[in-house]
């Protein structure tokens, strides 16, 4: 069974979910504080100690200037989640992303040719460019200069008991 650690910036504001070792990782390297604890005991030759459930990191950090990634979830959060050509709102579940210029006349896989899009309108478009299909376009595919910050996605189901009391719930918990 793998088990994951949430990592806490130093304003115990959650960042992310890592795997335990890498949590040992930078406990090791000193970069962060355990929080809270699992009752799950990990041994090595020299030491036994609990398995950590939640992290803060110790110093704050700059993160560094570099292309944003290409990928699914940056493309939504370029594109604010909305179809970009009826505008309606999409989810990770519901939506997909469309080549501006049809792979088949030549379109390659890249920021500048790829845009959110719902089904219906994926659909609508085929293997055309939005003028051969009579669709307009909202915004013109560009590539980002920094990512769009994605919330931290934890569902009330899975989330661990230990990690309850620093994540931020939009409903009531049970």
């Amino acid at each position: 069974m793998t088990t994951n650690t949430l990592v806490l910036s130093q304003g115990y504001e959650p960042l992310k979910v890592v795997p335990w070792q890498r949590a040992i990782t930078l406990l090791t390297l000193g970069k962060c504080e355990v929080v809270e604890s699992y009752d799950r005991l990990i041994r090595s030759v020299y030491t036994i100690i609990k398995m950590p459930a939640v992290v803060r990191l110790i110093n704050s950090f700059k993160r560094r200037k570099k292309p944003v990634k290409f990928s699914r979830i940056n493309i939504y959060g370029r594109d604010k989640y909305r179809c970009q050509y009826c505008t309606v709102k999409i989810t990770l579940e519901t939506g997909t992303y469309d080549h501006v210029v049809p792979r088949s006349q030549g379109g390659k896989t890249v920021w500048k040719n790829i845009v959110t899009c719902c089904t219906t309108c994926n659909a609508k478009k085929a293997n055309r460019t939005p003028q051969e299909a009579g669709m307009r376009l909202r915004r013109k595919p560009v590539q980002p200069k920094e990512v769009v910050v994605q919330p931290l996605r934890i569902s009330k189901v899975s989330a661990p008991d230990a990690w309850r009391d620093y994540l931020y719930w939009t409903g009531e918990l049970e």
